[in-house]
């Protein structure tokens, strides 16, 4: 989704990215854009935000929950979603035995945030009086949060739901009143959960070693992962795949997968005949979320550096890689300034290996102006700090 034609920019073509690349991360940084927009917009162009809001919270055909981060979810997928949180909480390590032990002592609480999200819900967290016996313990910032413990314990067990947002706040619900009638109920087993979860990441992926599947979707949630693995490649649904270095000629080590179904696809790149784009890619996109994995296939290394020192910086706070066609060829260092209506370009940085030439720059300029469309923006600003190849269009 990321080449050839763009997916329609309405709800259907909305639902078809997040099929696609099977959970859409959210995260509310707002220096350009929160995230789960960006990654949408990089797929299907200047499309209604509002759709979003309106899938997951009137039609609920979406929902949220906790994937390879806190993410969108398609509600057809709830029973993968719904086992795994049945088990959360129940085993013997550490973590477990304490989140049962505070909970037990804090039953009154518990029970009364369940009351008054049945008598009054949907309700943020301000709503709630803190009624804790027990304080949560921790050492980092969720230390004495005690409502705010309970209710992500609740949504961890799925007794509780994301039913809205207001003024940047979530609000909570019962699950039973969220889900539509439809939402598929069946019970899944641990061996099904990861026979269905691993062709996601398989198909989301393109091509996957074992260790990368790992990393997506359900991260770290694959047990007996080889088995299952071995039962679908027996059945025809996934077949082994080869990669050859490009410069040595020789195969990568490892075992790597491709669904069957995208055997059709991998044909059709083969022969050429695919429609490359040029796209800016939220820190925090699903093709770039494994770093190492990032690295690895397209010799690209990229680190989010909000949270560095800024003297420490090397890019800057909220970095976009460049995606051209099949190669990144930079990141730009952007910034929403909404009071004056205009995306500053702090900065554009090229890879070494990047083409130098007008067209790749108006390409890029493209994809700039593209984003200052969609978030609203009547001027982009660009800073001196363009490469020197790049420099008579991106000004």
């Amino acid at each position: 989704m990321l080449a050839g034609p763009r997916p329609s920019a309405d709800a259907d073509g909305i639902i078809d990215v997040i099929r696609n690349i099977g959970c859409l991360q959210i995260d509310p940084t707002s220096v350009v854009a929160p995230s789960q927009l960006l990654v949408l917009w990089s797929r299907i162009g200047n499309y209604d935000v509002e759709l979003l809001d309106t899938l997951l919270w009137r039609d609920h055909v979406l929902f949220e929950n906790w994937a390879h981060a806190t993410s969108i979810l398609p509600v057809e997928d709830y029973p993968i979603f719904s086992a795994m949180m049945q088990s959360w909480g129940t085993g013997d390590s550490e973590r477990s035995q304490q989140v049962r032990s505070w909970m037990k002592a804090n039953e009154v609480l518990h029970q009364y945030i369940i009351t008054q999200l049945r008598r009054k819900g949907p309700l943020s967290t301000g709503d709630f009086k803190d009624k804790a016996v027990k304080d949560w313990h921790s050492t980092g910032w969720t230390a004495g949060r005690n409502v705010r413990m309970i209710l992500f314990f609740l949504w961890a067990n799925g007794k509780v739901m994301v039913a809205g947002r207001q003024r940047g706040q979530k609000l909570w619900d019962l699950t039973e009143r969220i889900l539509p009638e439809w939402t598929p109920r069946e019970s899944l087993s641990w061996n099904e959960i990861v026979y269905r979860a691993s062709q996601k990441a398989i198909r989301a992926l393109g091509v996957a070693s074992p260790a990368h599947i790992k990393q997506y979707y359900i991260r770290n949630c694959y047990p007996d992962l080889s088995h299952v693995l071995a039962e679908l490649e027996s059945e025809g649904r996934i077949v082994r795949a080869k990669i050859t270095d490009s410069e040595s000629r020789r195969p990568w080590p490892g075992k790597w997968y491709i669904h069957a179904d995208d055997l059709p696809l991998l044909e059709r790149l083969a022969a050429g005949d695919w429609e490359p784009r040029t796209t800016l890619l939220s820190p925090f996109d699903n093709m770039i979320s494994n770093r190492k994995r990032t690295e690895q296939f397209f010799s690209y290394k990229y680190r989010f550096e909000l949270y560095v020192q800024k003297p420490k910086r090397r890019y800057g706070a909220y970095v976009m890689p460049i995606l051209h066609g099949d190669r990144f060829i930079g990141r730009i260092d952007p910034k929403m300034d909404r009071k004056q209506e205009r995306v500053v370009i702090n900065a554009v940085y090229a890879e070494p290996d990047a083409p130098m030439t007008a067209e790749v720059a108006q390409a890029v300029a493209d994809a700039i102006e593209e984003l200052g469309a969609f978030l609203g923006a009547e001027e982009i600003s660009y800073s001196q700090r363009v490469p020197e190849g790049w420099r008579g269009i991106l000004q």
